[in-house]
């Protein structure tokens, strides 16, 4: 075991492709264990860590965001709220954050949101006189709200290795979401009035309300996600497919921008990236049996017991543990490694599933805005064309703020039960 484990840490460091690591440390871990039985019930492994409904959801939400995106949708929600908030000292940051909401109710990935709006947003702001690293830490840090307000792809991971439901997750996750995009405008109004931004010209009540009548299709596909979810009509994955049907006659027949010529390449687009996820899902799940299969979970779970009996403490480690592991592993493999692992203690602690999930998801998404392995900055780096250490420097108030919501969320549990409750 300690080989396989030293392994890992030396395949993380060169930088190997997550899902990799996890299934080669397994396969050197069966050949110096020199337990060859395990290798025959290694593709029965890889095959159920897939063999899940909730995971369709996955697609189905990619697939939505991507004919969202050709269709004009996401064009649409970006006016709405330069109609409302441009106007204000460091509008379009605070554009940026509230775009980045109402897209989070469709996309759910946080990475393919930051990969989408630094498109979008770095060179707008760029252009209004923002700083370019500025532009791009607003930029990726409102991409931490993909996969807190519902759909998330997380949450959806997380219900379908814990058994908690899926559609419960999602509505415990919006409360904690509104916090963090409030707590980012509050943070970019306190920067603003400190580095003395200009303010814009306001929009007309006229332009506003078209902008409004513009958008009202849009809003279509978060409303009907969140409606029939709540009211029982459909579940989550189903929710998914409504919402790529409602993408689709609101991208062709509202809009009209929406190419059918462009439908393969979307098709192509949302096979590979799910293609991708899906990869990393077996190979976690396969990685997980490994440490099943020596006790991991149990060991752990009965250190945490001796540690201390005492929740608040206990949820406190959690955290501390989930933000470290977070800087050098991606969320979903560390989701799928860690449920089995935690899921049994919380019993022991009264600890709703819930909302832990809530605050491991959280904890594991700020993990993607964390040097050294966070890919979020890599993407907003890379599509934004700004060196590593200067969005870094640029990110900084925005993990603070995002660490202060996360330890109110920890410890003020109506914030996301309350909903789910009703």
């Amino acid at each position: 075991m300690a080989i396989a484990l030293i392994l890992f840490v030396v395949l993380l460091l060169l930088r190997i492709p997550i899902a990799f690591v996890l299934g080669m440390t397994t396969i050197v871990y069966i050949f110096a264990t020199d337990n060859m039985g395990l290798m025959l019930t290694v593709p029965q492994r890889l095959y159920s860590g897939m063999e899940n409904y909730g995971l369709l959801a996955i697609p189905l939400f990619m697939l939505a965001g991507e004919l969202m995106n050709s269709g004009g949708i996401t064009k649409r929600l970006i006016d709405f709220a330069k109609s409302f908030v441009g106007h204000f000292r460091g509008g379009l940051a605070y554009v940026n954050v509230i775009a980045n909401m109402l897209l989070a109710s469709i996309i759910g990935s946080a990475t393919a949101q930051i990969a989408m709006m630094s498109r979008t947003m770095v060179p707008s702001m760029e252009k209004e006189g923002y700083s370019r690293p500025f532009s791009a830490a607003t930029t990726a840090a409102a991409g931490l709200l993909g996969p807190i307000i519902p759909p998330s792809m997380l949450f959806i991971i997380y219900g379908v290795g814990s058994g908690v439901s899926i559609g419960s997750m999602f509505i415990a996750g919006v409360l904690p979401g509104i916090l963090l995009g409030l707590s980012f405008i509050i943070l970019i109004a306190f920067i603003g009035m400190k580095e003395k931004w200009p303010t814009q010209q306001r929009a007309r009540v006229s332009e506003v309300f078209i902008s409004f009548i513009k958008v009202i299709p849009a809003l279509l596909v978060p409303t009907i996600i969140i409606i029939g979810i709540l009211s029982g009509v459909f579940t989550p994955t189903e929710s998914a497919a409504f919402a790529c049907l409602v993408a689709l006659i609101v991208g062709f027949f509202f809009y009209k921008e929406l190419d059918l010529r462009k439908l393969p390449s979307i098709l192509v687009n949302t096979a590979v990236t799910t293609a991708i996820i899906t990869l990393l899902i077996a190979m976690a799940n396969l990685f997980g049996w490994m440490l099943s299969f020596e006790l991991v979970p149990q060991k752990i779970a009965a250190w945490m017991v001796a540690l201390t009996d005492n929740p608040l403490l206990f949820l406190l480690l959690v955290n501390i543990f989930l933000l470290l592991l977070g800087m050098f592993m991606d969320g979903i493999a560390a989701l799928i490694i860690l449920v089995p692992i935690f899921a049994p203690l919380l019993v022991n602690y009264g600890i709703d599933p819930i909302h832990f999930g809530v605050i491991i998801c959280i904890n594991l998404t700020i993990g993607i805005l964390t040097p050294p392995v966070g890919s979020g900055l890599y993407i907003a780096s890379s599509l934004s064309d700004v060196s590593l250490g200067a969005l870094i420097k640029a990110m900084w108030p925005f993990l603070i703020v995002s660490l202060v919501v996360l330890l109110i969320i920890t410890y003020w549990t109506p914030l996301t039960l309350w909903l789910p409750s009703l």
